[in-house]
């Protein structure tokens, strides 16, 4: 499914987090897909239940994903007429934060606005 990078200054929860909300954005997991039992990712990722069960709860809390009793935990279709205002404060600051360190590596507006919108068109061309 992924791989986690034990150097890395993220958290594993943070990292399972993140993974599987990038398999969603690139629809390699669909809406209505069932994720892998707790305690089947825990196996295969060689991590504590705990750690699985903190990134469902997250995913859950962020909207990504929801969970039926007895049955599990399965990806939600995408909410478009419902956008978070804290979570979406959140990105924009990551963002900011991002594009603050590719002026600090060097790059110039034009550069970042182009990298920008080839990511922007990449995206477009997967879905």
């Amino acid at each position: 499914m992924f791989q986690l990078d034990l150097k890395s200054r993220k958290t594993i929860y943070e990292q399972i987090v993140d993974n599987l909300k990038e398999l969603m954005i690139a629809e390699v997991l669909k809406p209505e897909d069932k994720l892998p039992s707790v305690r089947e990712l825990s196996k295969t990722l060689t991590v504590n239940p705990n750690t699985i069960q903190k990134a469902y709860r997250e995913l859950e809390y962020q909207g990504y994903v929801y969970t039926v009793t007895g049955l599990g935990t399965f990806v939600a279709a995408p909410n478009k007429a419902e956008i978070n205002p804290v979570q979406l404060e959140e990105i924009i600051t990551r963002i900011k934060t991002d594009i603050r360190e590719l002026y600090f590596l060097g790059l110039s507006f034009e550069e970042i606005k182009k990298m920008i919108l080839q990511l922007i068109e990449k995206r477009g061309e997967n879905k």
